[in-house]
This record gives C-alpha cells, structure tokens and sequence, in this order.
C-alpha cells in the first residue's frame, strides 16, 4: 500500500465515523448556552465572532455588558455601526475602577434584570452576557439566580456567558464549556493594550 492508499484509506475511516455522529445527533429545538472562560484572552471576542455568525444567518442579537462601562471598543462601534445588534453596557468599568460594592452589586442586578427581559422576550437568537462571570465572581450576582433566568429563557435564545471564573453550577448546566488558557501575554511584558487587537 502507498502512502497515498494508507492517507486516504485513514481519511475515509474519520469521514465515514463523523458522518455517523452526524446522523445520531439531534436538534435540541432550542438555543444553547455557551460559557467562555478561562484566564487567557479571547472569550468576549470570541463571542463577538459567535455574534458576526449569527448575523450573517439574519437572526437577531442582543448584548449586555456587566463590567466593562462606556469606554469606547472596536466591537461596540463596529456593531453600533451596523444598526443591528441591541447592545446595552450596564457596568460601570471593572471593580478597582468603580471601589463601591453596593452600586456594582446594583448594577449587575439592573443588568440582569435587563438581560432576562432579553432571554425571556422571544425577540432574539442570541444574548450574549459579557463579562457575567466576574459579577458572579465577586458575588454581585447569585449562580442561582443567573441559572434561573438561563431556565425561564425563550424556547429561540441562545446565550453565551463571558468572564473568568466561570462557577460550576453554571459550567455543568451549560451545553458548551471553553476555557481559554493564557500562554503568554503581551501586558506581562510590559506592552499595553492595543486598539483593535485588545478593544
């Protein structure tokens, strides 16, 4: 047997046994729930490129933001841009900025009372909760509570959750789990953030 036999007889064996998956997997008949998490970069803008997916289907997208404020992004004025995503930033920066645990706890509660109404409307898709996990960090929102919302959504809506940290609760009630793992960064070397690459 060649090379070329021995390459393409192993190729049909991975063909033939991903059709078969493919074949016995169902559709659930309801939107999924995405956790992005980890200590590496990329889980919002992975969630931003989930977003360009789905535009590009014609469904329909909402957003809320929970810790990052109003400080100008790519993503934020790219999607404004567009006049197609309903895009809601309910932080008020990240929690050394803000050093008042009652108005991030009442905000992280405004915004999730923002993101249900979203979740449970049947208006969208796709809600990405951005940077949800570090209000669960921080316990300016219960696991409960966030599960609870993810449970009454609409039939339609899939969610992706962002930040570090994910909780367990949430990570085994979601249908997808990745953990971006941070190799090496360029802040840890003394460079700062740059536009289009880090917001």
């Amino acid at each position: 047997m060649t090379d070329q036999d021995d390459h393409k007889s192993r190729m049909q064996e991975m063909q033939d046994a991903h059709r078969r998956k493919t074949r016995e997997a169902s559709d659930p008949d309801r939107g999924l729930v995405l956790v992005h998490t980890g200590n590496g970069k990329g889980k919002s803008s992975s969630a931003f490129g989930v977003i360009v997916r789905a535009l590009g289907w014609g469904q329909t997208v909402g957003v809320v933001q929970f810790i990052k404020g109003n400080w100008i992004t790519g993503e934020r004025r790219f999607f404004d841009a567009l006049d197609r995503v309903t895009w809601h930033t309910m932080g008020e920066g990240f929690t050394w900025d803000t050093q008042d645990r009652a108005r991030d706890i009442a905000a992280a509660e405004a915004a999730f009372a923002r993101a249900r109404d979203m979740m449970e409307s049947g208006d969208y898709d796709l809600v990405v909760l951005d940077e949800i996990n570090i209000a669960l960090r921080y316990d300016y929102l219960s696991v409960d509570a966030v599960l609870d919302g993810l449970r009454a959504r609409n039939a339609r809506t899939g969610v992706i959750l962002t930040g570090r940290d994910a909780p367990g609760p949430l990570c085994d009630y979601a249908d997808l789990v990745s953990e971006m793992t941070e190799v090496k960064h360029p802040f840890q070397a003394g460079i700062k953030a740059q536009k289009g690459v880090d917001f």
